[in-house]
Parts: structure tokens; sequence; C-alpha cells
């Protein structure tokens, strides 16, 4: 039975595909919607066009902008000659909220998962080679999630730079296993990324 009318069913519908949101809070978010002014509904749809026409991916680290290049790369402070390795755009955001990595990032979008059928050219792998062969890179740190996945995905990187002659480290297990960067706090980040070993 159809308790709330079409519109209201659609729109709990479309919150409940986002991530992390079940059934209950897809309804409670469609309700709230609802009840706000039309000018703030207005205002919050035309943030997400916004955002889906006019994000691109930084065309050196690939991470989430709205640049050819994102504001780091830009950034002639940056230390040129290290280059941090993460699995997503908010893993970037995480280190960056420590105010103490002071290189460059390259995000992968994802982790390599071959039960979820990803492979390494699924992910950003090859524009990662590509910035190696092209720019003074010295290190490249490996700070992929402590999954399985993450781990896997770190093993098979540092394996194919190994031609490349330069230094690959692995962040420490300071970040708890099977954890997300996105939610480790800061000083575990920072300690994460001092107490890195050399592959």
């Amino acid at each position: 039975m159809d308790y709330y009318g079409t519109h209201i069913r659609k729109l709990i519908e479309e919150f409940s595909k986002l991530p992390g949101i079940g059934a209950k809070t897809a309804q409670r978010l469609a309700f709230y919607m609802v009840n706000q002014p039309e000018e703030a509904a207005e205002r919050f749809s035309k943030a997400i066009i916004e955002a889906k026409k006019n994000t691109r991916y930084c065309i050196k680290c690939c991470t989430i902008t709205d640049g050819e290049l994102c504001q780091i790369c830009r950034s002639e402070k940056r230390d040129q000659s290290t280059v941090m390795v993460v699995e997503e755009s908010k893993d970037l955001v995480a280190y960056e909220r420590t105010k103490q990595y002071t290189g460059l990032y390259h995000v992968l979008h994802g982790a390599i998962s071959p039960m979820l059928g990803i492979g390494p050219n699924d992910i950003r792998v090859k524009e990662l080679l590509t910035r190696i062969g092209a720019e003074d890179i010295q290190e490249v740190i490996l700070a992929t999630n402590s999954t399985v996945e993450g781990e896997a995905t770190a093993v098979y990187i540092s394996k194919i730079l190994k031609p490349f002659e330069i230094k690959v480290s692995r962040i420490a297990n300071g970040v708890p296993v099977g954890g997300d960067l996105e939610y480790v706090d800061e000083i575990t980040l920072l300690r994460a990324l001092e107490g890195r070993k050399i592959l």
C-alpha cells in the first residue's frame, strides 16, 4: 500500500539509494525536504546539479576538483618529490587535516578486489605510472586502507614500481585493520605516516 503518495515514495526511494542510508533515514530525509520552504528545496537540487555538472578529476592527481588542476597540485609550496597514494578523495582530505603532510597525492578511486571484479585497470594505477615516468618523484607512500583490498592494492603497486628504482613506503599499522582513513583521527594518521616502512 502506498501510504505517502507517489511523489514522497519516489523521493524516499532516491534517498535510500545513497550509501549508508537505510529506509528509516531515507524517510526522515524525504519528510525533512518536503517540509522545507520551496527556495531551500530549489537550492538543494541546484547544488546537486551544479556539483554534477562542474565536478571533474584533477589531470595530475585524479582527485575531485572543479578546475583542471586541484589546489594541492597547483601549489608551489608542496613537496613535488613525494606522492601519497590513497584510495579516495576523502582519504586525501583526512591527511590534509593533519596539516603535517606537505607532499602531493594520487587518488586511485578504489582498490583492487577480485571478488568484486575490480582489477588494476579499473582504478587509476596507469595514471600513477605515467606521473612517475614524467615527474621527479623520489618517494611513493602507499596509504591505502587497512583492508584486504587496500593491502592487495599496496602490494600490487609496490611490485610494479620496482623498475622505477624509487623509494616506496607503506603507512604503519596505527590505522585499525579494516578501517577507512576517512574515520581515523589526525594523530593516528600522523603516527601512521611517520612510522611508514620501506617496501
